[in-house]
């Protein structure tokens, strides 16, 4: 079985006690950790921007690997 690559990359983020503590409620109201929620806060946002890259689908998929 081939194993999956991945692409999550760690990274240091500073931020305020009283952010924090909003991100963690806000995270424990939708059943998320915190890390979570951060990673869904981000996306959301790129996707709102449109600055997400494209998602190829599983026919573009198909066509390219043939």
């Amino acid at each position: 079985m081939a194993k999956k690559e991945n692409t999550t990359k760690s990274f240091i983020l500073r931020i305020d006690g009283d952010t924090m503590s909003a991100i963690e409620k806000w995270a424990a109201d939708e059943f998320r950790s915190t890390n979570g929620q951060l990673q869904w806060i981000v996306t959301e946002a790129l996707r709102k921007a449109k600055r997400l890259p494209r998602q190829k689908s599983s026919a573009e998929n198909d066509a390219i690997t043939g």
